[in-house]
Order: structure tokens, then C-alpha cells, then sequence
């Protein structure tokens, strides 16, 4: 009798390589895994914080490093401290309105923005989390969110979508000065020997199109996202794409702006499965095991799925399993490490 609940052992130590095999589409070595993050519980849970002195440098951090080497990850997931887009935003509840929170209302107010400094990031996080990697784990970085996603967080979905109309000029600048910052910091992450690959995450769309129509998204979005990808790539490193949406009208635009994979997928939109079979010659595909399924199916159940899923892509490559999303907090542990299983039992 399995106890699903029981945090999974792995046999195999971290290589980072196995997930560069994902991304460069081939077949790697042993199933391999991937997610953008877990949950608080989680990580303390896998990694008990109460492990690390109270004065140790980004305990935090190391929690999360620990938690995911534990179970069997070749990498962490880091996002550097100090670089933020300003906004009133509050995120007391799991659903905030996308039109709350914006600074900007009009050109006065554009002109009054405290734009941040990406040069100010503390950087240093690198330094120190690189030196206490596990031997065969690396660093993938992410953004404080992306182009879009900052332009909405700072001037709210509703009055920018009346912009596009009423002062597309507007629109270009807010864009202009989200998008150069977020090239500016990811020149310098990508930059760093201990980072291995990058996550541009910027949510696209929703269910049924995207959040600007594909035309407004070529002229305002994804030039900045090709710039992105640009820098990432002088570097060295593979850029993963994590976008959630509706996507299956902008193919061709994340092709032209050179991602290595993608992440996020949902059933209601297109299941891990199906957009294995269309697009895995374009970019690797990366987690897709929806967040519904997980949270109301059975361990059992989770567990079968995750293993067809290995099997499907086993002799084509360009995959590692994961949840559609993320691991939110309302995600039953016994159902996430039913997922995690089906890798580590192939290894």
C-alpha cells in the first residue's frame, strides 16, 4: 500500500544538463522534472527553516534551494530581491482585479512614476546561493513578473486597453519603460556563471484570446520579449517562456521571438498532451499537468497520468513533468508527490 503522502525519495543526484536536454527538444537521460515554484507549506515542510541559523544569509532562499534538491530538481528557482515596478496593488485574497492598484492614470502621473532602477537589484544573491548550489544544480532566474503583466500592474487592464484607442502614443511609453528594464535585468542575471537559464514569465491571455489582440501584442509586447530573449541568449542560456492563456493564435510569434520552452498549460485551453503532440518541434514543453486535475483527482489517478505523459514523450524528447501552473497551497501534498513519483520511479 503506497503511502502517497510520505515525501518521495530520490536515487538520482542533480544535473543540471538533463534539463538543458529538455530545452534543447532531445531526449534526456532520465525523465526529468520542472516547476516555476511550490508553496510556503511545502517548502517548509521538505526543508524546515528552523534548520538554518536566523542569521544566514537569504535563509529564505536556501530553504527553497534545499526543498527543491530534495526532491530530485536540477536546478532553483530564484527571483533577485530589490527590483519591483511600484504599484498599490493589494494581494490579500487568491483573485485581485486586474484593473486595482495602478499609479499611472495619465501623462501627469507617467511623468511622476518612481520607475526602479534594475541596476539596484541585490545581485549579490547569486554570489551566495551559487557557492552553496548541490554539485550539478543551477540557478534559473526569473522576472517580478513581465511586460505585460507590469504595464497592467501599474496602470490597470481597463484604462490600458482604452489607451490602446484613445493614446496609443501613451501605451508605447509605458511599455518603453517596463520593457527596457526588464532587458537590463535579465542582461545582468543571465550574465551570472552560476545561472543556468531564464523564465520570462508574462501572462498572454485567458481562456479564449489574448489579453491585447495579436496585432496590439506584436506592436507593444513582444518586441520587448524578443529583446528578452536576445540578451538571454548572448549569454549562453535557454529562456523559458512562462505564459498563461490562451496561446494557439500567437504560435508563430513565440517561434519568432526565440523561446526554448514554454510553461503553463491548462485542460480548458489545451491540454499538456495535445500541445505535446502540435508543438513540440517548436519549443520544448515544460509541466502541463492541469491544476484542477491534481486538485480533485485522486493520488492514483495523478499518478497514471503523469506516467502515460512519460510515456508519450519518453522516445521524443522536449519534455519534464510538472503541474500546469505552479504548486499553489491548495494543492493536496499526497497529490503533488503522486506526480513526483512517476518520475522517480523511472530513474
Amino acid at each position: 500500500m503506497i503511502d502517497w503522502n510520505q515525501i518521495p525519495d530520490h536515487p538520482a543526484s542533480p544535473d543540471f544538463n538533463n534539463l538543458l536536454t529538455v530545452l534543447r527538444r532531445e531526449v534526456p537521460v532520465r525523465p526529468t522534472l520542472f516547476e516555476f515554484f511550490l508553496n510556503d507549506r511545502l517548502y517548509q515542510r521538505l526543508a524546515p527553516l528552523s534548520e538554518f541559523e536566523a542569521d544566514v544569509s537569504y535563509a529564505a532562499q536556501r530553504q527553497v534551494m534545499t526543498a527543491f534538491h530534495r526532491l530530485g530538481y536540477d536546478y532553483v528557482t530564484i527571483l533577485v530581491p530589490g527590483f519591483k515596478f511600484p504599484s498599490e496593488r493589494v494581494y490579500e485574497k487568491q483573485t485581485v482585479s486586474i484593473n486595482a492598484g495602478g499609479l499611472i492614470h495619465d501623462w501627469e502621473s507617467f511623468a511622476a512614476y518612481p520607475w526602479p532602477d534594475p541596476e539596484v537589484a541585490d545581485y549579490d544573491i547569486l554570489n551566495v546561493l551559487g557557492a552553496a548550489l548541490p554539485a550539478g544544480m543551477k540557478i534559473i532566474c526569473d522576472g517580478p513578473s513581465g511586460v505585460l503583466e507590469n504595464a497592467i500592474e501599474i496602470v490597470g487592464y481597463e484604462r490600458l486597453c482604452y489607451w490602446l484607442a484613445d493614446d496609443p502614443e501613451l501605451v508605447r511609453e509605458v511599455f518603453q519603460n517596463v520593457g527596457s528594464r526588464l532587458v537590463q535585468f535579465y542582461d545582468r542575471v543571465a550574465a551570472h556563471p552560476a545561472v543556468g537559464a531564464c523564465i520570462d514569465n508574462d501572462d498572454w491571455g485567458f481562456k479564449t484570446q489574448t489579453m491585447f489582440s495579436p496585432t496590439q501584442m506584436r506592436e507593444f509586447v513582444f518586441p520587448w520579449h524578443r529583446r528578452i530573449a536576445e540578451v538571454v541568449h548572448a549569454a549562453g542560456k535557454p529562456m523559458i517562456l512562462h505564459s498563461c492563456g490562451h496561446f494557439e493564435r500567437i504560435i508563430d510569434d513565440m517561434v519568432e521571438i526565440g523561446i526554448d520552452a514554454r510553461h503553463s498549460y491548462e485542460d480548458t485551453i489545451l491540454s499538456v498532451e495535445e500541445a505535446y503532440d502540435r508543438y513540440h518541434d517548436c519549443f520544448a514543453i515544460l509541466g502541463g499537468i492541469d491544476l484542477d486535475f491534481i486538485c480533485r483527482s485522486t493520488p492514483g489517478e495523478v499518478y497514471a497520468r503523469s506516467k502515460a505523459l512519460l510515456t508519450q514523450t519518453a522516445d521524443r524528447g522536449g519534455y519534464a513533468l510538472g503541474t500546469g501552473n505552479s504548486v499553489a497551497d491548495y494543492v493536496p501534498d499526497e497529490n503533488y508527490f503522486a506526480m513526483i513519483r512517476a518520475v522517480l520511479d523511472l530513474r
